[in-house]
């Protein structure tokens, strides 16, 4: 799949960038479709790019945030995505539908199937070290899955996970991945190599834009 890299000097800008080109895709959701479907990772790197789109004229009131993945951790804790997510858009008024992921991870998968839209709008990706993206991780039964939305996976960094699966990533129109830091430059050389040894490279829809610093950026 190809890639179009946009490169910013440092994470804020690279944030700041990322954080502009979601209110145009926005205003382009709504007006052509009615409404915004945007779907969002967690990880260390999105959280400067929600502060600064909660900063912007985004229409809000058209718009609902999915999750793409997150740990199974209580509510209040801070390996929770949603927690961080909350916190970050915390100054707007916007409608979220979170990850059920508090009791059974396989139920709570197909419960939250159905919330899911046709299409997102766009979806948010981050890079893993390893090569993992969402939480599609290296070596995990669910890379295999081919016949459902979201899926949970096998113990990761000591949580269980839910995540959109392949074909739930693939049903965005345009893929938004935020890379930041020196120790991503050779994961970002994978993907834009399309390395099929990380699962990143796996991950098809019809647009992918990378915005990336120059430490991570080849």
């Amino acid at each position: 799949m190809h890639h179009e890299l946009r490169r910013y000097p440092d994470p804020t800008s690279t944030a700041a960038a990322a954080a502009a080109f979601i209110l145009e895709r926005a205003r382009e959701a709504v007006e052509q479709r009615g409404h915004f479907h945007f779907a969002v990772s967690g990880g260390s790197t999105p959280w400067a790019m929600f502060a600064a789109l909660s900063q912007l004229d985004v229409p809000w009131s058209a718009t609902t945030i999915y999750q793409v993945d997150d740990r199974a951790a209580p509510l209040d804790s801070d390996d929770r995505n949603l927690m961080h997510l909350r916190e970050s858009l915390r100054n707007v008024e916007v409608t979220v539908v979170p990850m059920p992921v508090e009791g059974d991870l396989d139920e709570g998968a197909r419960a939250y199937e159905v919330l899911l839209p046709d299409a997102f709008d766009v979806a948010h990706l981050g890079l893993g070290a390893d090569g993992h993206t969402a939480s599609l991780l290296p070596g995990d039964p669910v890379l295999e899955v081919e016949d459902r939305l979201v899926s949970s996976t096998g113990v990761y960094q000591g949580w269980r996970r839910m995540t959109l699966t392949y074909p739930g990533l693939a049903r965005a129109r345009w893929l938004l991945w935020l890379i930041v830091g020196a120790n991503q430059y050779g994961p970002l050389r994978q993907l834009l190599d399309a390395d099929p040894s990380i699962p990143a490279s796996h991950v098809v829809a019809p647009r992918s834009t990378i915005f990336a610093d120059e430490a991570a950026a080849p």
